[in-house]
């Protein structure tokens, strides 16, 4: 997280590409992957209650994978197993590391086939023309936007501040996240890497050219990050929800700033389980928030979309547990000219003693409307203990379940834009 990465259970395989009797290498191709499990205090590493980096896992900071054609098992192994809170299915991050090290070495491959075929000056020209294409679009939509300013406020007491000035003439923008909450003691602190990432694709998000997302739509913006902010923070600081939760709420506050896109639900709303046989880890989908001309989508990842739940036949064959219901949660959008997203209800019975636990937000504060709009429900979410208990829990939680208790989880809407006529 500190050297450019998210959060611990994503990690970034990195090869260099050398090109003939050249020493130093000439390109890299990288592989990040998110690891069900890296360690840490609680199974699947995602937990709510983190104050520190290494109690969310083991933190991999530039090792070696390969040395001279060879896979350093051993020494990797006594990495992933050394700290305080040591991985839990070893064999299971070796595999994902050796699938990513062959995706590196395919990409690589690939490269030097681009290369053989066009040349490299070529490539190279035309990499450079990606970044070029993608600086103009860019320049070309600030052109058409307001300058603007937003607080964010989150369920745990912190807030993003973010001021967005537009310099017409050169196509610049300046985005400024003074005034952000300092680094907390939680683990919603979001590694600037992060911070970057979310400014990147929003910028892309307003783009229409079919672009590819790539550093040149950052060229025409001044970005001020403060060190020491929740945006920002040093070592050691919790960070595991930075990257699937802080950064949404980034992106919604710019969105707001900017005054294009109510809220969507603002969280992953984070779901692991796990005993020292199984690990688990889930994402639940939500509202997307409305905008000026089109209705919120319902039950969607908005923003962060690159997780799919497990199809429920096969959750249901691998863990002791059983999908009871999972539907639209209706009228959980805001109302407005135009609706937000409905979010969803999921209802998971275990059959066996485990631990679960949830990494939320907007279970205090609603996602926001714009223009009039209405903000989208809260989220919710308890227990169904089996002697018939009801315990209700916040945004973050851990608690032992046992054979017969029920997690439920009620996902936030969108916000809604514009009155409602």
């Amino acid at each position: 997280p500190y050297a450019g990465g998210t959060h611990l259970p994503d990690v970034t395989v990195v090869l260099p590409v050398f090109l003939g009797k050249d020493r130093a290498p000439v390109f890299y191709v990288a592989s990040r992957g998110h690891h069900a499990d890296i360690g840490g205090i609680t199974p699947g590493s995602m937990p709510p209650g983190s104050t520190r980096v290494d109690e969310e896992g083991v933190l991999l900071d530039n090792v070696q994978l390969v040395a001279a054609g060879r896979f350093l098992e051993q020494e990797i192994s006594a990495i992933l197993r050394s700290g305080p809170y040591p991985v839990r299915n070893l064999a299971q991050n070796l595999a994902d590391l050796r699938a990513q090290v062959a995706a590196c070495a395919r990409g690589a491959e690939e490269l030097r086939r681009l290369i053989e075929h066009f040349g490299r000056p070529v490539v190279e020209a035309y990499m450079q023309h990606v970044q070029d294409n993608a600086e103009a679009a860019v320049r070309r939509v600030l052109l058409q936007l307001h300058e603007g300013e937003f607080r964010y406020e989150m369920d745990n007491g912190a807030h993003i501040a973010v001021k967005v000035g537009i310099d017409r003439q050169a196509g610049t923008a300046r985005i400024d996240f003074t005034g952000s909450s300092p680094q907390l003691g939680s683990n919603f602190n979001a590694p600037a890497a992060v911070c970057r990432a979310a400014v990147l694709y929003v910028l892309r998000t307003l783009v229409d050219d079919d672009i590819p997302m790539n550093a040149g739509c950052l060229k025409p913006v001044e970005l001020i990050i403060p060190e020491g902010s929740l945006l920002n923070p040093r070592y050691p600081a919790a960070v595991v929800a930075g990257n699937v939760e802080t950064s949404q709420c980034i992106t919604d506050c710019l969105y707001g700033a900017l005054g294009v896109l109510a809220a969507a639900q603002g969280t992953m709303n984070n779901f692991t389980f796990g005993n020292a046989t199984h690990q688990y880890y889930e994402t639940l989908c939500g509202g997307a928030g409305a905008g000026p001309d089109f209705d919120g989508c319902d039950a969607v990842h908005t923003h962060m979309t690159n997780s799919r739940l497990t199809d429920p036949e096969v959750l249901e064959w691998r863990y002791p547990v059983r999908l009871e219901h999972f539907a639209i949660r209706r009228g959980s959008g805001g109302r407005g000219k135009h609706r937000g997203g409905d979010g969803v209800i999921r209802r998971v019975r275990f059959l066996e003693a485990m631990t679960a636990a949830l990494l939320a937000n907007h279970r205090r504060i609603a996602p926001f409307g714009l223009a009039g709009g209405e903000p989208g429900a809260l989220g919710r979410n308890w227990v169904e203990r089996v002697d018939g208990r009801r315990d209700e829990f916040g945004a973050t939680f851990e608690t032992p379940v046992a054979a017969g208790d029920v997690v439920v989880i009620e996902t936030p809407g969108g916000g809604g834009f514009g009155r409602a006529e």
